[in-house]
């Protein structure tokens, strides 16, 4: 790796098409490391070619390659953006700050996987020397082409410690993840909690089975017609939020043919007809729960799609955890704990990131506090 002697080049790529899926691969997702599906080629190349990630819809394609002779050492998924949505990590009021100021805050750099608040590697290398290099590499893109900041997403700790040794911001934010404890059964795991919570949730479970047949489907058991189906579940949620659904549904065709063992599609039928769905990608060691929506209202159908079906898969397939996105503390009594998440932060302007340094200070004092006391109110007995 980059020891000083030897030359390092830099260049930025304007689609993940031009550079092969075995080269990014083999640093996305090393041999030896838990498989992340987010970071693959195949799943970014969905984005893309699916026109869901675009310039014209504020995601142009800036992907960070560090090459030494006809070696590539590391790589970075990289957006420069107009805007701050689909992120899942909010600096609205930062753009707002910056703007009152004076400033541009747009556009910035984003090194994440878009429309997916899920924790995986985004400082793409084998070893942490790589890692430093890239992390530097990115803020000199950020002042070449004079964007305000850089801001890099749910980041892993091997990736954390990098990118705070290159000057870089830490931020926690908080999210609910289920933890497998060596559980054998969906029973075992009700076991480890109190009484009264043990029973609400298989009361749940029953009044959402009702009158219904859920099936859990990988790969080519989802067949078009259920894409069809849930492609209706998908707008429906993102016309409930009183927004415009980020993918088109020409991704989830592409990553059906792209990655399609990566999939559990989680669904529930009346009558042979689907009314409700949940979307997972499958890890190498985690469950991430990404999608849902549903065309007939039935009492804890969510709750029963999204988390106990999840946790039920989970078990089975001898995965460590389950990460069902972002926000919702109602997972709590469900089962899913509280645990912080981090991102990281490299602001150009010198003052705007002394202030943002001090605001950071004070949210993760807040965040943590948060965090320790909702472990109070997990479903585990106590000991």
């Amino acid at each position: 790796m980059p020891d000083g002697s030897e030359t390092v080049t830099a260049r930025t790529l304007a689609s993940i098409g031009e550079i092969r899926a075995d080269i990014w691969n083999d640093l996305a997702n090393p041999p030896g490391a838990p498989y992340n599906p987010f970071v693959s080629h195949e799943f970014l190349l969905a984005l893309e070619k699916s026109k869901s990630v675009a310039p014209e819809v504020g995601w142009a394609p800036m992907h960070l390659v560090l090459e030494s002779a006809d070696k590539t050492l590391a790589i970075a998924p990289l957006y420069a953006k107009g805007h701050s949505q689909g992120e899942y990590i909010f600096d609205h009021h930062w753009a707002d700050a910056y703007a009152r100021a004076g400033g541009n805050y747009y556009p910035k750099l984003l090194c994440a996987v878009p429309f997916t608040p899920a924790q995986g590697p985004r400082l793409l290398a084998k070893d942490t020397t790589a890692k430093r290099h890239l992390a530097q590499a990115l803020v000199q893109v950020t002042e070449t082409i004079g964007a305000s900041s850089t801001h890099v997403n749910f980041i892993m700790n091997e990736d954390k410690d990098a990118l705070e040794q290159s000057g870089y911001l830490l931020r926690m934010g908080e999210q609910y993840h289920w933890l497998n404890n060596g559980y054998g059964s969906f029973d075992d795991f009700l076991e480890a909690l109190s009484s009264r919570k043990r029973k609400a949730i298989r009361r749940e479970r029953r009044e959402a089975q009702k009158d219904v047949t859920i099936r859990r489907l990988v790969g080519d058991e989802i067949t078009e017609r259920y894409w069809d189906a849930f492609w209706t579940f998908y707008q429906d949620t993102g016309a409930r939020k009183w927004g415009t659904p980020y993918l088109t549904r020409s991704f989830f065709r592409e990553i059906a043919s792209l990655m399609p063992e990566r999939i559990l599609m989680i669904v529930a039928e009346q009558d042979e007809i689907p009314i409700a769905g949940a979307l997972n990608m499958i890890g190498g060691d985690t469950l991430y729960g990404r999608y849902w929506g549903c065309t007939v209202d039935i009492p804890f159908l969510h709750f029963e799609l999204c988390y106990h079906q999840a946790i039920d898969f989970a078990i089975e397939a001898g995965l460590s955890r389950v990460e069902a996105g972002a926000q919702g503390d109602h997972k709590i009594a469900r089962g899913y704990e509280p645990v912080a998440t981090w991102s990281a932060h490299w602001l150009r302007d010198e003052r705007f990131r002394d202030a943002i340094a001090r605001y950071l200070d004070a949210e993760r004092r807040n965040i943590d506090d948060e965090i320790t006391a909702l472990k109070d109110f997990t479903p585990f007995k106590k000991t």
